[in-house]
């Protein structure tokens, strides 16, 4: 019999329990009587996975600026820094076809501004900024084609060129797998503010899908990778199935070409003129950020 309330008791010994409490009581015994079916178990599907680049794919604009921008406004680095990390992001997205020495200069620079942080420290931040500035600019549409890989039993992970650490929060926020990102030396849990390799771009992904796919088993012949950008051609090249999502002019043609899919969410402009994209518009805003740290500087307030 179920366990009646303090107040359903008493009502049982006093006789006839008014309308009130006939309720609460019939109320307490349903819920103590009714059975809860487990939720459905997807069946697992170990074979098969998907990859997802981050920024202009899964997200509006340059995760690794969103995060800048966050650091900046915590006072971990000055206008100057700021300025020149988003001339480098800048550069490094519009061109396409870095050089020799842009990438030497953006994987030295890279993590610099977070040079003998806590790791902790930084990822409490990066937990924060994810909140602040990433969470609304997820695109809705790319994140409903990695939930059907999940609802299908499929691992999904992100790959891109932001710190693990950040690709990582990314992921968990958004119920993944897990993230592929550019690793950072860490000493006696601080970082030294250069790389483990290489940053994760171009090849680089390609290389870290490969080794993922081995360690896990994955016949890539099932997966699917998914990204805006040429620069990962590579990557979209590995898998049985690519999809171009708000692809860059380069990358609609190689997709029309191959017969990917393509999908874009962006509104109100046409795709072929989105590749100075929403770097532009991060510079732009990064140029406020900037301004208001020189700002707070000329009136002699900490940076």
């Amino acid at each position: 019999m179920p366990r009646l309330s303090v107040r359903g008791r008493r009502a049982a010994r006093g006789g006839v329990p008014d309308e009130s409490t006939r309720a609460h009581v019939a109320g307490a015994a349903s819920a103590a009587a009714a059975e809860v079916a487990a939720p459905p178990v997807v069946r697992p599907d170990l074979t098969a996975a998907a990859f997802f680049d981050v920024d202009n794919t899964m997200m509006m604009g340059a995760s690794l600026f969103w995060f800048a921008r966050g650091l900046a406004a915590r006072k971990y680095f000055s206008s100057r820094h700021l300025a020149r990390f988003v001339w480098q992001q800048a550069k490094f997205r519009i061109a396409g076809n870095e050089s020799a020495d842009d990438m030497h200069t953006i994987r030295e620079n890279a993590l610099a501004f977070v040079a003998g942080r806590e790791v902790a420290e930084i990822a409490q931040a990066g937990e924060e900024i994810y909140d602040e500035l990433m969470a609304d600019r997820i695109w809705s549409g790319t994140r409903v084609l990695a939930q059907k890989h999940l609802d299908a039993g499929q691992r999904v992970w992100l790959v891109t060129a932001t710190p693990i650490e950040l690709a990582s929060i990314i992921a968990q926020r958004l119920g993944l797998t897990g993230a592929l990102g550019t690793v950072s030396e860490i000493v006696d849990g601080r970082y030294t503010g250069r790389l483990v390799g290489e940053l994760m771009h171009g090849p680089a992904k390609a290389e870290a899908v490969l080794a993922l796919a081995e360690r896990e088993g994955l016949d890539l012949s099932r997966c699917t990778a998914y990204s805006d950008s040429a620069n990962d051609l590579p990557m979209l090249s590995l898998t049985g199935t690519a999809v171009a999502v708000n692809p860059d002019s380069e990358l609609r043609a190689v997709a029309r070409a191959r017969g990917w899919t393509i999908r874009d969410f962006r509104t109100g402009r046409k795709a072929a003129k989105v590749g100075v994209p929403t770097v532009a518009a991060a510079a732009l805003s990064g140029g406020l950020v900037g301004g208001a740290v020189a700002l707070r500087r000329r009136n002699k307030l900490p940076v």
